[in-house]
């Protein structure tokens, strides 16, 4: 949108955005995957999501949707959990 006083093209930032998908394989000793995931409900639920790169750490707070588990033909017992910015506000690395 361009307000008739700009003379460039002016662009309104809506609500930021971010998704993110976990994916990864059963794992159902204390405290780890499952023992995390198998708690979202039928609904969705919030949670602080933080993952760490090379010393730098993003925390976004996620609506957590869904907690699939798959089993493949060749055996495999595996998860893809989707996230998406449940709060509006920007994720920024720390």
């Amino acid at each position: 949108m361009t307000g008739i006083d700009k003379s460039a093209h002016e662009r309104i930032l809506l609500l930021a955005d971010f998704t993110v998908s976990m994916k990864g394989v059963f794992n159902g000793a204390a405290n780890a995957a499952h023992a995390v995931f198998s708690t979202i409900p039928s609904t969705s639920v919030a949670r602080l999501i933080t993952m760490v790169v090379n010393a730098k750490t993003l925390a976004p707070t996620c609506l957590l949707t869904d907690y699939p588990l798959t089993r493949a033909p060749g055996g495999e017992f595996t998860f893809d959990v989707p996230g998406v910015l449940s709060n509006g506000v920007v994720p920024t690395w720390s």
